[in-house]
């Protein structure tokens, strides 16, 4: 069993403006982790796999795609009030969605056992036909379609613990019984979704929980959060987890208003593998979201890989 890293240098070309929290340093203080002393030699290193159209368009509109492609080669292309491209974001978000693959890929051969993707654009807000909230395609998403419709696999649980509601990824699966949705996050906050009674609709009726946290949070709520969700992994029995992984929670990220610390982190995904050992002989990939504050951002990360690391 092993532990897998997706980084490439072509996601840290994307620039969504001067002074933007979602900055390029955000992937370069993870690559110098990566590259010292510590965890990163321990672990796999991979690149992210060439891509077509046809993998983002199973969870995106083609002309959405064809508009995010038009991008490429322009500077200050507005995508939403957050979101702006640069003439770098379509190779961007095209090594991002391929990082993700890679990982899958790697997992599905038997290469790893689970994947961490370090991704730029991150993803969780994009809808099937708009960029939101920094995020420029669905990276999460498009995994669950890819294990679904390239993997024939039928049951996937999707944890997402960023601060901020993944809405795009809600309404992605929100009326389908293949994926399990749970989010833990603060509310009200942005992007004002994320409410208890949001709970799938028709077929995916119950297979949407979010438990929203009041301002504040630390630790031992989130914990207590991801208790829930494990129980809910009983019924449904996932084959796959996939995890969006955002840090600004962190009790020193300024935009987050929470306090979990770097060890809360750590043993976060302890129970995350706890769950993937149950259900998923181990199958975990987690794609990078959110977490703003540099030092906070590097730190979890590296104690999730550790956790990661040390189940062999």
């Amino acid at each position: 069993m092993s532990t897998a890293v997706i980084w490439d240098a072509q996601m840290t070309y994307h620039e969504a403006g001067m002074m933007h929290p979602e900055s390029p340093r955000r992937l370069m203080a993870i690559h110098e982790m990566l590259e010292s002393d510590g965890i990163g030699r321990e672990l796999i290193h991979l690149s992210p796999k060439s891509i077509d159209h046809d993998v983002i368009a199973l969870s995106h509109d083609p002309h959405y795609i064809a508009r995010i492609a038009n991008t490429a080669g322009k500077d200050n292309t507005s995508l939403d009030p957050d979101t702006t491209a640069n003439r770098y974001t379509w190779d961007a978000s095209l090594n991002a969605v391929g990082s993700v693959i890679a990982g899958i890929d790697a997992i599905h051969a038997g290469d790893a056992t689970r994947a961490f993707a370090f991704v730029r654009p991150p993803g969780h807000h994009a809808e099937y036909d708009h960029a939101m909230g920094f995020c420029v395609f669905n990276n999460i998403a498009i995994a669950a379609d890819y294990l679904i419709n390239q993997l024939n696999i039928s049951r996937i649980a999707i944890i997402d613990f960023d601060v901020h509601h993944g809405n795009g990824t809600q309404h992605r699966f929100y009326d389908r019984n293949d994926v399990f949705f749970g989010s833990v996050h603060r509310s009200p906050f942005y992007p004002g979704t994320g409410e208890i009674h949001e709970m799938g609709t028709g077929d995916g009726h119950g297979y949407t929980l979010n438990i929203p946290l009041s301002a504040g949070g630390d630790d031992d709520v989130f914990f207590s959060a991801m208790d829930t969700i494990s129980k809910k992994m009983t019924d449904y029995q996932p084959e796959w987890m996939l995890v969006s992984a955002g840090f600004d929670a962190h009790e020193n990220d300024s935009l987050g208003g929470m306090r979990m610390t770097t060890v809360g982190y750590q043993r976060m995904m302890g129970m995350l593998l706890d769950m993937a050992d149950e259900y998923c002989s181990g199958k975990l990939l987690a794609a990078l979201e959110g977490g703003y504050d540099i030092k906070a951002l590097r730190s979890s990360v590296e104690a999730q890989l550790e956790a990661m690391h040390e189940r062999g």
